[in-house]
């Protein structure tokens, strides 16, 4: 089972513990990442216990080549003293070190192969906590705001907005008429300052009416005016026919 599906199982169990609990969100991102770390540590150790394997197979490979290596240098020895039989005892010795090295470079190869899988896992796994850390303060924040604006939809559907603009506007009805109630007791008062305005309004009206009757008596004798110029050359008219 390779990391992530592991690690998608462990967060799978979790998140729907959470949603079980109702929990909120911003506890689910911190829980994703806490878990995401919490692999990267094991997957780190991992790691770290595969390499050192390979360094403990690599030196045994080493060991027993050195070692077919020897037994080869024995056979020559043994054969340079007209000794075939222990050169051949030798020369099966070596077949045995080469045949335990070939079945340990296998096993070296199985290893590199999970070595190069966790490193790329891990790369894998170190960019998505990157990410899932720099979206974090964001999906908090969303989730921050979400949660006051659905509170502020269940204050406004629940009427307690309406019923406190009521009894606002409740309390201006209620200033509304002790205002009203203050401007009675004036009724009927007359101050100085309006005996003048009245006077000034009266002077302004006298002025008005004076204008428009000399604007309608002017309009009356440049009608008379008119009218006396037309008979006249009428009657001219009239004398010329005649004559």
């Amino acid at each position: 089972m390779g990391i992530f599906s592991r690690f998608t199982d462990i967060i799978n169990s979790n998140i729907n513990a959470l949603l079980d609990k109702a929990e909120d969100p911003e506890k689910m991102v911190r829980l994703i990442i806490q878990e995401m770390e919490d692999t990267l540590v094991e997957v780190r150790s991992a790691s770290a216990k595969t390499i050192a394997a390979k360094k403990d197979v690599t030196h045994q490979i080493n060991k027993l080549k050195a070692e077919a290596n020897d037994w080869e240098s024995k056979a020559e020895l043994a054969l340079s003293k007209d000794r075939e039989d222990l050169a051949r005892a030798a020369l099966q010795e070596k077949s045995k070190a080469n045949e335990a090295a070939e079945s340990l470079q296998h096993e070296l190869q199985i290893i590199e192969e999970e070595l190069s899988k966790l490193q790329s896992e891990t790369s894998q796994l170190q960019d998505k906590l990157a990410d899932a850390k720099s979206r974090q303060k964001t999906i908090i924040m969303r989730q921050n705001t979400v949660s006051s604006r659905l509170q502020v939809k269940k204050r406004l559907d629940s009427g307690t907005v309406d019923a406190a603009m009521g009894k606002f506007e409740q309390f201006e009805r209620k200033i509304d008429d002790l205002e009203s109630q203050v401007e009675s007791y004036d009724v009927g008062k007359r101050s100085l300052k309006d005996e003048f305005a009245d006077l000034e309004s009266d002077g302004k009206i006298d002025d008005e009416l004076a204008a428009l009757k000399k604007k309608m008596q002017g309009s009356n004798d440049s009608g008379t005016s008119a009218a006396k110029k037309s008979a006249s050359v009428t009657e001219v008219k009239s004398k010329s026919k005649k004559a």
